[in-house]
């Protein structure tokens, strides 16, 4: 029987990189003229796989709109083969919904134009996230394709002389934690191996004897795959002609021009039993672990940063306050939305959010940020204005101001909420603008309080008044500008249930009572205590916290590590010699901002002195393009003060403290991280994956050879043995590393280098992020391990505002105070709340946090039993039972 060759042509098109993305989109403008050229005249020609991205074919269309009948006819025809996905995302960085949005924004624009290839398709990916079986089954995926994370795949697309590898061959099983299982294809000779195939016999027979050698290493049957392109290659036009010159040469193979679908198809029927199994995540763990590329979670930290604000305000707020308006209106803005996340993602292809291109490129990301985000605000607030509308608030007296108070997390939350009220207004139609300011600013303002829906007083500390100009936007005539007094008002929220809302009001204060109390006991040695926690504030400013439920002390909490960084921007690199600068010793400023009953907030300013730069023998190594790991550059003995402020935020009964660090870069070729150590003894540690609390080893496999280990994160990362543990979160820090000596969790907040890194001299001086930077983070506690999922809630909950509109007083539908969706489930995430796409259902998605079956029960509001769905909005046929399996993930529908 001959072996059969299966040549697909295709292109890895990153849409920009090492260039910017008008340079690149030009470039497929020319790639794909010349295939849709080649589907009309060579009919040999099987056809063209579009890189399992549909953006692509807008991208194109663009700029040669008169095509599209082109393109609709080559797909029609097969010769354009097209989706999955919408953009080839990285799916660590970005989050478990983002990731399931690029689905079925991808499954929508592949369905205007024809049929998708059904494989799930990350090429280059850098890592695959662990639930990737269970999400392709539930997309209706049976198989994935990847070209990293399991040997023996190796840099530059070397196959590594090793014995021990991950998977014995190119096919294999891939499990997921839950039990899912797809077939996965390795490209073990990279996504380029049968790139520029010869059509002139000698160099054919050269080619051929490598490639087929190198295929048939790792191929569990008699079907090779040869993928003919790579990254913006052009398509090769005499492809059919090499083809045919490749059967005269070597009779005893066949060698066909393919496409995925026809390859699957065979290899599925010769698979043998004995083909291995790989599990969970993907990372290259048991490679030299230099080529992870997992330092892009911390290059250009701006850019996750910004990428968090926005995924929580569409996924997070603006969706859940959309679906409860919908109850109301029978609206729901998909239009918008789809626009809004279609941006978003956007600057989700792996060099885009890793921060691992040209500067350009990066630029380019910021508008498309501003821009989805200002739309998810929008439709937040038109959501909100039509819910407080609708919300009863008449129980307040006729001279109060009522506001309501919005959670819109899948987690009891309790937190200090902000509150802008405006108590008297003036518009500009009453007279001259600074005239109206400052008979405004000169009237009396009486003492207010703050009530709720009760009656009850609510502590709270309420600002002095400030005039300001405003101006309404009616639906229906023309702006109205005004004048208006304002009050600001921070208030405690405790244990708000989850999508739910309560009502307050601010009026005229009945009486003098006033709360009293401090968290702050000692302002000599900077001692803070509530009902969870002693936290100890040393000299260096770091800290000594006592969690008082099980009598442990953490020290040395809030150390600062400064590190020199002669990598790139994919890759971390220590200077040879060098040793971290730590904080440790170094007298800190320490000063009280807020002291009140119910908060407690210190600002610690820490001072190090640091080399303002790598040495000069980095810009020449660079230049030279020294591969980073035998640079022998150094660090500057030029010294540069390096402020680093933080604010701790204590909260009444909370465990959870709160971090803000605000630093004013001006060094380069550094990374600045902050160290919890832990004192925790734990061969592993989790942390917050997509779809998945993982579970990942604490030390490196034998045959790692990079100092360090670098992981991925989105929420949170937590150590703990059996009777206490420490979970640290983070807003848009995705990086962390476990210091495996003291099982010290270390938090990068800015790393700073100044070239690309990979194949060539890209120098990208914007990644040395000059300028100021502010993080947000925090360190929550627990006893016996069982309890460290309520840190997690916590730590996801505090990535999510409480939202607040203010307010008339009148008569409503709804309720004062009531939850839309009630969550039940002591390991139960949730991550999305929206209508399905065709506004049949209310769509509650999440999954199970734990590796053990668990309860779980979601209930609306005013609705009958859930539906089972699948990722893509489809009912399944059965119901959901009041049970999640160990990481399931799990999306129901409430029948609209």
């Amino acid at each position: 029987m001959k072996k059969k060759v299966y040549i697909i042509s295709h292109s890895h098109w990153d849409r920009e990189w090492y260039m910017p993305y008008e340079q690149h989109h030009m470039r497929l403008v020319e790639l794909l003229d010349d295939v849709l050229e080649l589907a009309e005249t060579d009919p040999d020609f099987d056809s063209f796989h579009l890189d399992g991205q549909t953006i692509i074919l807008d991208d194109y269309l663009q700029v040669r709109p008169e095509q599209k009948a082109a393109v609709q006819k080559a797909i029609t025809d097969g010769k354009l083969r097209i989706g999955p996905f919408y953009i080839l995302q990285d799916d660590f960085l970005i989050s478990s919904e983002s990731n399931v949005r690029n689905m079925l924004i991808g499954k929508k624009e592949t369905e205007k134009w024809g049929p998708a290839v059904k494989l799930g398709y990350f090429p280059d990916t850098f890592g695959n996230m662990g639930q990737t079986p269970q999400m392709m089954q539930q997309a209706g995926l049976d198989a994935a394709a990847f070209g990293r994370g399991v040997k023996p795949v190796g840099f530059n697309n070397e196959v590594l002389d090793d014995e021990n590898y991950t998977s014995q061959y190119s096919e294999m099983w891939w499990q997921g934690p839950d039990g899912s299982e797809v077939l996965g294809l390795l490209f073990a000779n990279w996504y380029s191996n049968g790139n520029e195939i010869p059509a002139e016999k000698e160099a054919a027979l050269a080619f051929w004897t490598q490639k087929l050698a190198e295929a048939e290493k790792f191929a569990s049957t008699n079907h090779l795959l040869m993928m003919n392109g790579v990254d913006h290659q052009p398509v090769q036009k005499d492809i059919t002609k090499a083809i045919a010159l490749a059967n005269e040469l070597f009779p005893e193979y066949e060698f066909i021009h393919s496409h995925f679908d026809e390859y699957l198809k065979q290899i599925r029927k010769e698979l043998p039993e004995e083909v291995g199994t790989v599990h969970g995540e993907l990372t290259s763990q048991e490679t030299d672990g230099w080529f992870t590329l997992a330092n892009t979670a911390s290059a250009r930290v701006y850019l996750k940063q910004w990428n968090t604000q926005v995924e929580r305000q569409l996924e997070n707020i603006t969706e859940p306050l959309a679906a409860m308006a919908y109850d109301l209106t029978q609206k729901y803005p998909h239009d918008q939305l789809d626009y809004a996340w279609k941006l978003l993602l956007q600057n989700h292809p792996h060099d885009s959010i890793c921060g691992c291109s040209v500067d350009e490129v990066h630029r380019e990301m910021m508008p498309r940020f501003e821009k989805a985000n200002e739309v998810g605000k929008f439709l937040a607030e038109e959501a909100l204005a039509q819910l407080v509308e609708a919300i009863d608030t008449e129980s307040f007296s006729k001279i109060s101001h009522p506001f309501v108070v919005f959670n819109t997390s899948g987690y009891e939350k309790s937190e200090v909420v902000k509150v802008k009220v405006e108590i008297e207004r003036k518009p500009f139609k009453e007279g001259v603008p600074h005239e109206l300011w400052e008979e405004l600013a000169k009237s009396n303002t009486p003492k207010f309080e703050v009530v709720n829906s009760q009656g009850e007083i609510i502590h709270s500390v309420i600002s002095k008044p400030e005039v300001s100009f405003g101006y309404d936007l009616p639906k229906d005539r023309f702006r109205i500008p005004y004048m208006a007094k304002y009050v600001e008002i921070d208030m405690p929220i405790t244990n708000m249930p989850a999508f739910s809302w309560n009502t307050f009001a601010l009026q005229e204060s009945q009486s003098k009572i006033e709360e009293k109390g401090s968290m702050i006991k000692d302002l000599k040695h900077y001692r803070l205590e509530n009902s969870c926690l002693v936290v100890t504030i040393n000299e260096d400013g770091t800290l000594e916290v006592l969690d008082k439920a099980i009598g442990r002390t953490y020290s040395e909490l809030l150390t600062i590590e400064n590190t020199g960084d002669i990598g790139n921007e994919y890759i971390f690199k220590k200077p040879e010699g060098t040793s971290p600068i730590l904080s440790s010793g170094c007298p800190a400023e320490i000063s009280v901002v807020k002291d009140e009953s119910f908060l407690a907030q210190i600002k610690i300013i820490q001072r190090m002195m640091i080399p303002k730069a790598a040495d000069d023998l980095l810009e020449q190594e660079q230049k030279a393009v020294i591969d980073f790991r035998y640079r022998k550059a150094g660090r500057s003995k030029e010294l540069q003060e390096l402020t680093i402020e933080t604010i701790l935020t204590m909260e009444r009964d909370s465990a959870h403290l709160r971090f803000e660090t605000t630093v004013d870069n001006q060094m380069k070729d550094h990374r600045l991280r902050m160290l919890f150590p832990t004192g925790i003894q734990a061969e592993t540690h989790e942390a917050d994956s997509i779809y998945e609390v993982v579970t990942r080893p604490n030390r490196v496999s034998k045959s790692w050879e990079n100092p360090t280990n670098p992981q991925h994160q989105h929420a949170f990362v937590n150590v703990h043995d059996d009777k206490s543990g420490i979970t640290v979160s983070n807003y848009g820090l995705n990086e962390y590393e476990i210091l495996p000596e003291t099982n010290t969790i270390a938090l990068t907040l800015l790393r700073a280098v100044g070239e690309m890194g990979d194949w060539g001299y890209f120098p990208t001086p914007e990644a040395q992020c000059l300028g100021t930077h502010t993080f947000n983070y925090g360190v929550d506690f627990h006893g016996e391990k069982a309890q460290r999922y309520a840190t997690y809630k916590r730590a996801y909950a505090a990535q999510i505002p409480f939202s607040v509109k203010t307010t008339t007083r009148h008569s409503g539908q709804l309720k004062a105070k009531d939850a839309y969706l009630t969550v039940e489930g002591e390991t139960v995430a949730i991550t999305a709340v929206k209508n399905s796409e065709d506004n049949q259902a209310l769509v509650v998605r999440g999954f199970n946090m734990s590796e053990n079956s668990a309860e779980v029960q979601i209930k609306k509001m005013g609705s009958n039993e859930p539906d089972l769905l699948n990722l893509l909005e489809e009912k399944q046929n059965e119901q959901p039972t009041k049970k999640l399996k160990a990481y399931e993930i799990r999306t129901i529908g409430f029948d609209r």
